[in-house]
């Protein structure tokens, strides 16, 4: 097996900086401390570098089967390594919706030939799939996902009765996608006879408006504290709704959690005259108010954790006129680059940068060994120099799509190392692929 010893490395830990050397062997981080002093084994040179606990992805689309046009498990998942992504919960939008226990284990058959980062899928809920739902593996599938608006593929979930069954039922922790999609097609309706066919991208938070996402978390908040569903409400994108969550209970406690995402952070409404499509998701990024609440809530508990939502399409489709482009965009290779770019900003600290990316996704999700930087634990390990600055463009782009909203953008940090179960995966540029990534395992 591969062993490798990084020396002087300034660890960020569960809320700790300190200089150390890691000895990893057998997949899994075998000692921490000083002076180590191990033969045979392939020394790494950390001084001045910081490592990071891998980062975990709780939402993105490789949209692998049936739309591989647009991305497959394999190129996404080389994007998300390079960009310090160890693992990933990957969506049932794909083609077919993942609505079928025999169809969730075509993904994962598929990701054991093919993903160079650690991996689970989530199963999908319908208005109709109650009993398939009800067979999941709660100790190695990640969770249920619930549409409760519509987004890319035909998944909504507006039977009340299926969502009181969801609710009620499920075994394991259910994610939802929160926006009122009466509220969307009204709002849509009116800008419709107002402007024709002449939407603009400017027009995006209007129409999926801080009322839809509101009414569709708040209504999901209260189905949950009734039946006392393991609820995580993905991509939070309004101030207002950041107070629907606790911050005065430790996390293990939450039955409610909440998620944030890169681009909700980043970007705002005032960069649609110059991105437009390229920044087009749902829910819609909205004003600076709401980004700068989003990064609040995030420092102070209200979100418990950081994610992509990368979810490509092609250019071609970008392209297109605002109401025929679709939702979505890459982002797992600069997702960890974003939040170092807050940091040299003084927005946010390295140990919370670990924290919401890392350790939370490992407690919210009951993850088996992983999310910290422990002795026993996978050696799932991002090495970064917070010193090297590079500028977004196509020839460094690695998601099949070719695109990012990034492009441009000079970041000041860079990923020179990432370790996926103790394989040196990445390195300075370079893939190693003769190890595959490992399905991830969960303790409930």
């Amino acid at each position: 097996m591969n062993t490798y010893l990084i020396k002087n490395a300034t660890i960020i830990n569960e809320g700790k900086q300190f200089v150390s050397d890691v000895y990893i062997k057998n997949q899994r981080i075998e000692k921490i401390g000083t002076s180590l002093n191990i033969p045979g084994v392939k020394e790494i040179n950390a001084e001045g570098k910081y490592l990071f606990p891998g980062f975990i992805d709780d939402q993105v689309h490789f949209r692998e089967p049936g739309l591989t046009h647009k991305a497959e498990i394999y190129t996404e998942a080389k994007a998300a390594v390079a960009g310090g992504i160890t693992s990933f919960m990957e969506m049932p939008n794909t083609v077919p919706n993942t609505l079928t226990q025999e169809l969730l284990a075509d993904k994962y058959a598929i990701a054991a030939q093919r993903s160079l980062a650690n991996y689970s899928f989530f199963m999908g809920a319908s208005n109709d799939n109650l009993e398939e739902v009800l067979k999941t593996d709660v100790k190695n599938v990640c969770g249920i996902k619930v549409f409760m608006g519509s987004s890319t593929g035909n998944m909504l979930v507006d039977n009340e009765k299926t969502l009181e069954g969801i609710f009620k039922n499920a075994p394991t922790l259910v994610a939802t996608h929160c926006e009122d999609e009466a509220t969307i097609q009204k709002n849509l309706q009116i800008f419709k006879e107002k402007y024709g066919e002449n939407l603009t991208p400017e027009m995006h938070p209007l129409i999926r408006s801080e009322e839809a996402c509101y009414i569709s978390s708040s209504f999901a908040v209260d189905l949950a504290k009734k039946h006392g569903t393991r609820l995580h409400i993905l991509h939070i994108s309004t101030g207002k709704e950041t107070f629907l969550f606790q911050n005065d209970i430790p996390l293990k406690d939450k039955k409610i959690t909440a998620e944030a995402c890169i681009h909700h952070l980043w970007f705002s409404d005032e960069d649609y005259k110059t991105k437009g499509n390229f920044i087009k998701w749902n829910p819609a990024v909205k004003t600076a108010s709401d980004r700068d609440q989003l990064l609040k809530a995030v420092l102070d508990n209200h979100i418990d954790v950081i994610a992509t939502d990368h979810a490509p399409h092609t250019l071609e489709e970008k392209l297109q006129t605002y109401a025929k482009a679709p939702s979505g965009g890459p982002l797992v290779q600069h997702a960890f680059n974003a939040l170092f770019e807050l940091y040299h900003q003084g927005k946010i600290s390295l140990e919370k940068i670990a924290e919401k990316t890392a350790h939370n996704l490992a407690i919210c999700f009951q993850i088996k060994d992983r999310g910290f930087i422990r002795e026993g634990y996978f050696a799932d390990l991002v090495l970064v120099d917070l010193n090297s600055a590079y500028e977004v463009n196509k020839s460094n782009i690695l998601s099949k799509c070719g695109w990012s909203p990034f492009e441009g953008q000079t970041f000041h940090s860079q990923i020179t190392h990432t370790f996926v179960s103790g394989h040196l995966a990445y390195e300075n540029g370079t893939f190693n692929e003769n190890k595959l990534g490992e399905r991830l395992s969960f303790e409930r």
